[in-house]
């Protein structure tokens, strides 16, 4: 039996070189990927509403509420 997780979000600090893809302030929900966070990467969806990996250093984790979590989260 599997547990599922709540969706993790994180906002973004600064887009430096993906200015394109981020903006900064902005909530960027978190995909867990193991072997991207051993590499300092996080898995976000992005601005094109896809999934890639970009450097820890321009997020920061926050916790948010359980009832923001479910409006926010693409797949719940």
């Amino acid at each position: 039996m599997t547990t599922k997780t709540s969706p993790q979000f994180v906002v973004c600090l600064k887009n430096n070189g993906y200015e394109a893809s981020l903006e900064p302030r902005k909530i960027y929900q978190v995909l867990s990927d193991k072997e991207a966070e051993s590499h300092k990467m996080i898995r976000v969806i992005d601005e094109s509403g896809e999934d890639y990996l970009f450097p820890v250093s321009l997020f920061s984790p926050i916790s948010l509420p359980q009832t923001l979590v479910k409006e926010l989260a693409l797949s719940a």
